[in-house]
């Protein structure tokens, strides 16, 4: 690697065009700009295409428009794929369109992720900022808890640094080795929205540091303050499905956390349905989703197949 590591973003956007123009915006804005900007726009229908044709910021690049919406998740595989085969990426910064790095976001990220390797010997697997809504609180969807199990030591070097460490984290302002990307694999595209990240974060920390700073701030613009619980109407369906995905047909989690998770989910769930003025809707989803993840997710491969051509199908390592 050389002394200045070579940065690539990668922004996923669909049919967000004014949210998307603040995302890039924050980036470019940056007291460390990246030196490539990767940006997947699936299938949008609100000029996002004639914006993107038509737009000249600071830093280069690289639009991907795809024919078909493959959600978040897939769009995220496009976007880091070509973040490393076409650009060289030693680390690749994710987030969605709807988020707003603030101006030290990425350079914070780069320099707690260096003097963590500095003072361990060992890179972190990735970098999270710290998330907050529109008004500067923390965004609930975008909570990190410490890492259950790390060591005093462990706890007491990332403090130094004015770091945490954590197990896994939103695809809200991430920075990622690419190195960690060639050896745990790619997101899994069939997840199409939530919990891909939840799957891919915990994937590549399972056995490596992974850390989350205060001094690296993201700003998560969604419509309201709260978590996925907040009502998610027929998405609950994404959250069922894919939850039962990550517990069952995937090696992210240890044995006990899946434990865990698992009554963590049925509670919060439980809760969902409760609260919901939509408990129909909910509950349709509920059963759908209990009932599709019996099937396990299928190949990045088969799911961009006509929409996307991966050139070095990084299947997850399971």
């Amino acid at each position: 690697m050389t002394s200045q590591p070579v940065v690539v973003a990668v922004v996923v956007t669909y049919n967000r065009r004014e949210l998307l123009q603040t995302t890039l915006a924050g980036i470019a804005s940056g007291t460390r700009v990246p030196d490539a900007v990767v940006v997947v726009d699936n299938a949008s229908t609100d000029g996002t295409a004639e914006f993107l044709r038509d737009y000249q910021g600071p830093v280069t690049t690289d639009v991907v428009t795809l024919n078909t919406n493959v959600g978040g998740a897939g769009g995220f595989v496009v976007g880091m794929e070509r973040a490393l085969l076409d650009h060289g990426a030693h680390h690749v910064w994710i987030m969605d369109d709807d988020t707003e790095p603030q101006p030290n976001a990425l350079r914070e990220a780069l320099d707690v992720s260096l003097a963590y390797q500095q003072e361990t010997g060992q890179a972190p697997a990735f970098i999270a900022s710290r998330v907050v809504w529109t008004d500067g609180r923390d965004h609930p969807m975008n909570r990190m808890r410490p890492r259950m199990g790390a060591s005093e030591e462990a706890r007491s070097t990332a403090a130094r640094l004015g770091a945490t460490q954590i197990r896994s984290a939103s695809f809200v302002s991430v920075l990622i080795r690419a190195d960690e990307i060639r050896e745990h694999g790619l997101p899994i595209a069939d997840y199409f929205i939530w919990n891909d990240d939840l799957e891919f974060t915990a994937r590549v920390s399972r056995r490596g540091t992974a850390l989350t700073t205060n001094a690296s701030v993201a700003n998560h613009h969604t419509k309201v303050f709260g978590d996925a619980g907040a009502d998610p109407g027929p998405r609950f369906y994404y959250e069922v499905r894919n939850k039962i995905w990550v517990y069952t047909r995937s090696n992210a989690l240890a044995p006990w956390e899946k434990v865990l998770f698992t009554g963590a989910s049925l509670r919060n769930w439980t809760r969902t349905i409760a609260a919901s003025p939509n408990r129909k809707v909910l509950l349709a989803g509920l059963f759908k989703g209990l009932r599709h993840s019996l099937r396990a997710p299928r190949s990045n491969a088969q799911v961009l197949d006509g929409v996307y051509a991966l050139r070095n199908v990084q299947e997850p390592v399971r």
